[in-house]
């Protein structure tokens, strides 16, 4: 193989340049292409479309409100309620058309169990709309007020109080 030695200040040396003007030449041609096709693309049939006067009927689904306290009673939209009558009236709200939503509101301090149960009678009855009611995670946890009735040196109730079901923060459904 031979091997030639070329003088760079020679006229005959190669150009060591990418030649611009094919690739100018390509994003021109393709720029008229996108001006031409765009408008043709947005443009739409005009329609008189016709108008309708019906009125939406939406119905907004009752919500069952079921708490559980801190020693595991039940109570049905705040009413206290046993388990074979918690079956029965979950089994009439899972008939109803549309079928309403059911929040559960458990203390904190209560038993798994007992919320669980509550859930599983819900599933038995076939309700479909189930959520959790809670507090924001950020929340103090809300107590009743204080009562003038209470031990001044303990802060504890002189007798104990209604059972205090919670408050309603915001429900994930």
């Amino acid at each position: 193989m031979a091997v030639s030695l070329h003088d760079f200040e020679d006229d005959e040396a190669e150009l060591s340049e990418i030649n611009m003007v094919p690739l100018i030449d390509v994003m021109l041609v393709m720029l008229i292409i996108f001006m031409i096709t765009v408008p043709v693309l947005t443009q739409r049939v005009p329609v008189d479309l016709p108008r309708a006067t019906a009125a939406t009927d939406i119905q907004e689904p009752d919500r069952i409100s079921i708490a559980v306290d801190a020693e595991g009673k039940v109570f049905w939209n705040d009413e206290p309620i046993d388990a074979m009558s918690l079956q029965l009236r979950l089994e009439d709200a899972a008939r109803q058309e549309p079928q309403p939503e059911l929040h559960i509101r458990g203390d904190r301090k209560a038993e798994y169990e007992s919320v669980l149960q509550v859930m599983a009678a819900a599933q038995r009855a076939g309700v479909q709309k189930l959520g959790f009611v809670t507090l924001p995670g950020d929340a103090e946890p809300v107590t009743p007020s204080a009562n003038p009735d209470d031990d001044p040196a303990t802060g504890q109730p002189a007798e104990s109080p209604a059972p205090y079901v919670g408050q309603e923060g915001s429900s994930a459904d």
